[in-house]
């Protein structure tokens, strides 16, 4: 009796962290898919694929969310209405969350536990800067809001812009790595004059925030998951062998 008590108040308690923390990964993937678009504009059409499945697990993530506020729900009244019917539904649909959420919890503390995310950056970068930048609109403007905002010019600094669209079109280099908002020129040696850093450490450390706050929230959303699965399972015993309270 005191067993079959004490696995239901805890069944009520897990549902209801279920439900709080699908609310918290609802939004954090809503954060990140909505950010994470304007970084895919600074990799490019080509290269986005090859490094932002971190946006995609960003989906994943709003869909695992908002099933988990239902399923948070859907557990607590299993265990108010000591409902072996709801503990089973509760169980298999928790479980089958867990096995889809994994990958997405990997995939996010890979590129935010490693220097993966530093090794093919640089390289899938320097083209898209190079063709695309004053070329393409949403690329250009995109790096123009990065530039801006951490005071960067290109990834490694203004000589990226050598040979480059922007170059050849304008003969000079954008106004912010030389710290300029006027019409004037930046030349070559006005920029090695501003010594303006690159964006590169900016743009990982950035990836590396997203993949923390995705890769975190998943292992302990995992956690729980697993915590549920074990109280569901083991009330909806306790329930089939009829030691529920009269």
């Amino acid at each position: 009796m005191g067993s079959f008590t004490l696995i239901k108040v805890m069944m009520i308690i897990i549902s209801t962290l279920i439900f709080l923390g699908g609310a918290k990964l609802l939004g954090i993937g809503v954060w990140v898919t909505v950010d994470g678009k304007s970084f895919l504009n600074i990799f490019g059409a080509v290269s986005a694929g090859a490094v932002f499945h971190i946006v995609n697990v960003g989906y994943l993530m709003i869909a695992l969310g908002a099933l988990l506020v239902i399923l948070g729900y859907l557990g607590w009244c299993a265990a108010q209405k000591e409902s072996k019917c709801l503990l089973l539904i509760f169980f298999l649909a928790i479980m089958t969350i867990f096995i889809v959420q994994i990958p997405g919890a990997v995939v996010a503390l890979v590129y935010s536990c490693t220097d993966l995310a530093e090794n093919i950056l640089q390289p899938l970068l320097a083209p898209v800067l190079r063709e695309k930048y004053g070329n393409n609109q949403d690329v250009t403007k995109t790096w123009n809001v990065t530039m801006k905002d951490h005071q960067c010019c290109g990834i490694s600094g203004y000589s990226d812009f050598d040979n480059s669209f922007y170059k050849i079109s304008t003969h000079g280099y954008p106004p912010f790595c030389c710290k300029s908002n006027s019409t004037t020129p930046c030349t070559q040696a006005a920029a090695q004059h501003a010594g303006v850093q690159g964006c590169f450490w900016e743009l990982v450390f950035c990836i590396k925030q997203y993949a923390a706050a995705l890769g975190g929230l998943a292992a302990g959303v995992c956690t729980l998951e697993l915590s549920a699965m074990i109280v569901s399972l083991y009330l909806y015993c306790l329930l089939e062998r009829g030691k529920a309270s009269p």
